[in-house]
């Protein structure tokens, strides 16, 4: 029997009449990643790029700033998990006012991250992008630990959140696609990063996260309810066991930690790789189009494919595709333009996975309530949260380390072929090794589409959810 059959109605504090899950709820989640991803990705793909060769900072450093900023932000995740599933809902909901209440300063602080005061020092612009770039993370944090917790309270029917794991990586692509294909056409000049560029950028972002965070906020409507004397219950002890009991997310957090690490490596190297050793920046334009359409183009057969094989059936495959191309890749020094055509397969074969995702998150958080009979959604979500952060954090430390290591020197016209080499090394062979550990740790997970319907059942007989009451 589908969860959707088992929702329950009672007279709770939220017992105004609501439309039923839909479409509504499908796109205003959409809008709500769509507007997280702007700055998110102008960040993951080229802050980076910004700070070696506009702020003149070694990419040694940047590194370092990565991994700092990204494992404070894990903490962050955690902090303010807790703090917002401990906070008394409002009329509005429990995470929808802090998600969007918080989205301001956020962008704001992003905007700040690309403001070049000209004629300071190299310390100036060192300690100037550490706390920039520290607040925004942060400040990241308390808009999507709500946003991403309000999957498990829109619905708890897994098939409607396979649809919003699905609408969330769509409107990320859109905001991917806007980023990657606006992105190196415009912030380089002659195949230079440009300051002033990054600014006005940064502007246009903030202005179009906000129109998309206040769409997300009208569309969306939280149903799940916990039950007032629930609050009484919540403490951290009760947390931890849940936790440590619950192989799903202990799984999924290891997911996501290499997975993270693998992407954010490659987004970095991606950016060296076509500027300096296919000597194409502007190339990154047609990858980041061809990624962000194919994924979208692709989107819609998800939730067939879900419902037919299974979340776990599905992105073990595509992870075991990707692990197969980039391995070719390394073996097939190739033109820029047939690199791309290869790495197309392994591209959509990633998006697989990142179409299901978010529905792993809201199964593992599923599992938490049916061991511990508490709703404790953004607690649950920082924790996985927090790893990816660890995995962020991972890949800024090892992503500035190893474009050093290799010989990377923002002052030379042209970098040495060794150095040319280990650039192509890091962006095939890396990933290859990445996504191979994570078809792996898939194999291991224990929700399969089997265990997965028996979960949602078994939920739905033992915790009995408080719905908002629907409309008749």
């Amino acid at each position: 029997m589908s969860l959707s059959a088992q929702k329950i109605s009672k007279t709770t504090a939220f017992s105004n009449n609501v439309r039923p899950f839909g479409m509504r709820d499908k796109i205003g989640y959409m809008f709500g990643d769509f507007g997280n991803d702007f700055f998110f990705i102008l960040v993951a793909n080229f802050l980076m790029v910004y700070y070696t060769d506009v702020l003149g900072i070694s990419a040694g450093l940047v590194g370092l700033i990565f991994l700092v900023a990204r494992v404070w932000d894990a903490f962050v995740d955690i902090s303010w998990g807790r703090f917002v599933d401990t906070r008394q809902p409002t009329s509005k909901g429990k995470y929808r006012p802090w998600f969007y209440r918080m989205s301001f300063p956020m962008v704001i602080m992003g905007l700040l991250m690309f403001v070049q005061i000209p004629g300071m020092s190299n310390g100036f612009y060192l300690a100037y992008a550490f706390i920039t770039y520290l607040i925004w993370g942060s400040l990241f944090s308390t808009t999507n630990m709500p946003y991403g917790s309000m999957a498990s309270v829109i619905s708890n029917d897994p098939v409607d959140r396979t649809s919003l794991s699905t609408f969330r990586s769509v409107g990320a692509q859109l905001a991917s696609l806007i980023v990657s294909t606006v992105g190196p056409m415009f912030l380089f000049v002659n195949n230079k990063a440009s300051g002033s560029h990054f600014f006005i950028l940064a502007i246009i972002f903030v202005v179009l996260s906000i129109i998309c965070f206040t769409i997300s906020y009208k569309l969306l409507i939280e149903r799940v309810v916990m039950p007032v004397d629930q609050q009484e219950k919540l403490n951290i002890r009760n947390t931890l066991k849940g936790i440590a009991k619950n192989k799903p997310l202990l799984v999924l957090l290891c997911i996501a930690l290499v997975f993270l690490l693998s992407n954010f490596l490659l987004n970095a190297v991606n950016v060296y790789l076509f500027k300096n050793y296919f000597g194409f920046a502007k190339a990154l334009t047609i990858v980041g189009i061809i990624q962000s359409v194919g994924t979208i183009a692709i989107a819609p057969a998800i939730r067939p494919l879900v419902a037919k094989f299974g979340k776990k059936e599905i992105a073990s495959v595509g992870m075991l595709i990707a692990t197969a191309v980039y391995a070719l890749l390394y073996f097939l020094p190739v033109s820029a333009y047939v690199y791309i055509g290869i790495s197309t397969i392994g591209m959509l074969a990633v998006a697989i996975f990142n179409l299901t995702i978010w529905a792993f998150v809201t199964d593992a958080i599923s599992y938490h309530e049916y061991l511990t009979g508490l709703r404790e959604d953004a607690t649950v979500y920082s924790i996985y949260s927090f790893s990816r952060k660890i995995g962020q954090a991972a890949a800024g430390g090892l992503g500035g380390a190893v474009i050093a290591a290799v010989g990377y020197n923002a002052k030379l016209p042209v970098q040495t072929q060794s150095t040319l080499n280990g650039i192509h090394a890091l962006g095939t062979l890396g990933p290859a090794l990445f996504y191979g550990v994570v078809f792996l740790l898939l194999l291991i997970y224990p929700l399969n589409k089997k265990r997965s319907l028996q979960l949602a059942h078994d939920l739905a007989e033992k915790s009995k959810p408080i719905y908002k009451k629907s409309i008749k």
